[in-house]
């Protein structure tokens, strides 16, 4: 199964109110694991970057000065995602700012349906726990390192461990590849056994007078027996 773990970078927090994206960061998964399959831009939102998002993302109004605008990498963007399941933290917020750059290009929206929000899965697996997703990689031992400022590649990349770990995929991705592998080399080891063997048709054993007369003396006593019926 495809799916795509998805991430934007904004301006603010409101799209309705003139914030836009700044990045973009996708990872493909199949099954529960990553491909090497990524897409990512950075994109210029023809307003400046607010200190506060800047400090949050590391991306500056400079920056993004000759980057492309969003109608340039529309195109490579959607053909990507396809029509995948979307794996968003906080679905809301990224579907809502990615929808509102569609419409400004008269583009048909996202659907809101394939969108798998992360914060509620992990809400009801994990109840009255933080479910950042900063909080979500302590809980589940992801590395934090790299992680000194937020940018939309580098989340989907934690995103899609963390994902793993609400699906249980680890141990069901790996038990599920185990299982092929062993049922594989079983066959493989059981066709070795038997090849090269001599076939030997089967055989019958007449039953001598004597021992007829024994086994209807010894169903006699039996009651209901299987052999008179």
């Amino acid at each position: 199964m495809r799916e795509i773990v998805l991430d934007t970078e904004t301006t603010g927090f409101n799209p309705k109110t003139g914030d836009r994206i700044i990045e973009i960061g996708c990872i493909e998964l199949h099954n529960l694991l990553p491909t090497g399959k990524t897409y990512h831009t950075y994109v210029n939102p023809q307003r400046d970057v607010p200190p506060g998002a800047s400090k949050v993302s590391g991306i500056t109004t400079e920056f993004l000065y000759d980057k492309p605008l969003f109608v340039q990498v529309v195109d490579p963007f959607l053909e990507f995602i396809g029509d995948s399941p979307l794996i968003i933290h906080n679905a809301s917020f990224d579907m809502g700012f990615i929808n509102a750059e569609l419409e400004r290009l008269c583009r048909n929206p996202l659907s809101v349906m394939r969108a798998i929000d992360t914060v509620q899965m992990a809400r009801q697996k994990f109840p009255g726990s933080p479910a950042s997703l900063d909080a979500l990689c302590r809980r589940f031992g992801i590395d934090l390192s790299a992680r000194v400022t937020h940018g939309a590649l580098l989340d989907a990349g934690l995103l899609a461990s963390v994902y793993l770990e609400l699906k249980g995929g680890r141990q069901v991705a790996f038990a599920f590849q185990a299982e092929s592998q062993s049922s594989h080399g079983t066959l493989v080891q059981e066709i070795s056994q038997y090849k090269g063997r001599e076939f030997r048709p089967s055989r019958s054993f007449s039953l001598s007078e004597e021992e007829c007369q024994l086994h209807q003396e010894f169903i006699s006593g039996i009651k209901n027996a299987l052999w008179t019926r």
